[in-house]
């Protein structure tokens, strides 16, 4: 029994995430590199191209989606 117990913990802790979070670090990229305007469609696009390595469709449905226009 201690055996299954401890086979089910190790599969538990295996499946965890290690990778380290890194939010907000994107947001400071753009504010930067050049005067950035978020609600502006090509300075989001071009800034999410150079900060998240995006393409123009993604970065593009990602400004929409924060009100770029």
């Amino acid at each position: 029994m201690r055996l299954v117990a401890v086979i089910i913990f190790a599969l538990m802790t295996a499946a965890c995430d290690q990778e380290q979070d890194i939010t907000g670090s994107t947001p400071t990229c753009p504010m930067r590199n050049y005067s950035y305007n978020p609600r502006d469609m090509n300075q989001c696009v071009n800034a999410c191209k150079s900060c998240d390595r995006g393409t123009t469709v993604t970065c593009t449905t990602s400004c929409t989606l924060k009100g770029a226009r």
